[in-house]
């Protein structure tokens, strides 16, 4: 597939702006979706990979035939994905997807339980010496979950660096913990920011604009290193949060804009995420069950 190929051909047929997207006032919601199916179908940079099928959630060890057939339902569409672990059947996404041609940013789950921590630490190093492992993401909002000190951090970061003198090592966070640790962006090859206009109250018709300045607000951060946006999506169902409607509706709208403006402007996103988990409600509430392109079951939503 020849990725973002078709981008071109639906900003022409839309009217679309740098900071609001398309214009989507003379859209209906049939030719939405028609857009929204198009826009996946150019294919996109990158892809959150959600593990868990309905009943099933953190813990719980994955099968390799369930990663197998996951990855075989998304390849078509992106040409990196993105996992959250070492363990637990985690192993095997940048495994396979190492073996279907894809792009792998591979995490360390790192949090309180300091023995977990070690296992998953190693489970990185061993993928990397694999070649299993493009981007090592060590830890996903450890600070912003405050489950472990900065100088716990910086350790593992240091640890990883070292086994990986040949790999690009990043950590994933909120887009404005980087300006609040700048001695974690110097510690790190590439920036890894998660920006969620939706978890920011922010109504659709701004969030383009607004992702934009998280983004911005990263960059300023980096210092001249590269910022990739890890993290961002918008849920199809569930409660509203301020200005942020959870509908089927924005749920296209941001994918679509999201997408328009990775291509347009060169940005590497991940999107988040590629199927609904069900175990997702606690924290995060309803909403939490429903950001993926397809449904819990494996269904492509729209």
């Amino acid at each position: 597939m020849s990725y973002r190929k078709g981008h071109h051909f639906t900003l022409e047929k839309h009217s679309y702006s740098s900071h609001a997207g398309i214009d989507f006032s003379k859209v209906s919601e049939d030719e939405l979706r028609e857009l929204w199916l198009e826009t996946l179908q150019n294919g996109m940079h990158g892809l959150c990979f959600s593990m868990y099928e309905d009943g099933q959630k953190p813990g719980d060890v994955i099968t390799e035939e369930q990663v197998s057939r996951r990855i075989e339902i998304i390849k078509p569409y992106t040409k990196w994905v993105r996992s959250f672990s070492c363990i637990e059947g985690n192993e095997h996404i940048p495994r396979i997807a190492k073996q279907q041609g894809l792009k792998t940013m591979v995490g360390a789950w790192l949090g309180d339980d300091l023995e977990l921590n070690e296992k998953e630490i190693a489970g990185l190093i061993t993928l990397a010496k694999e070649g299993c492992v493009d981007i090592a993401a060590v830890g996903n909002e450890v600070l912003y979950r405050n489950d472990l000190t900065k100088e716990q951090l910086l350790g593992y970061i240091h640890r990883v660096k070292e086994a990986l003198p040949n790999t690009q090592v990043g950590y994933v966070d909120a887009y404005y913990e980087f300006t609040q640790h700048q001695d974690i962006v110097d510690a790190t090859d590439v920036v890894l920011a998660n920006c969620y206009p939706y978890w920011e109250g922010c109504p659709m018709e701004y969030s383009l604009n607004h992702m934009q300045q998280m983004f911005g607000q990263a960059t300023d951060a980096a210092r001249g290193k590269k910022v990739i946006i890890t993290e961002t999506g918008w849920p199809s169902e569930g409660s509203t949060l301020r200005g942020s409607i959870s509908n089927a509706v924005n749920a296209m709208k941001y994918f679509i804009n999201t997408q328009a403006w990775s291509a347009k402007d060169d940005i590497d996103i991940l999107y988040f995420s590629s199927f609904d988990e069900s175990w997702k409600v606690g924290a995060e509430g309803d909403v939490g069950a429903f950001w993926g392109l397809w449904d819990k079951n494996e269904k492509l939503k729209f």
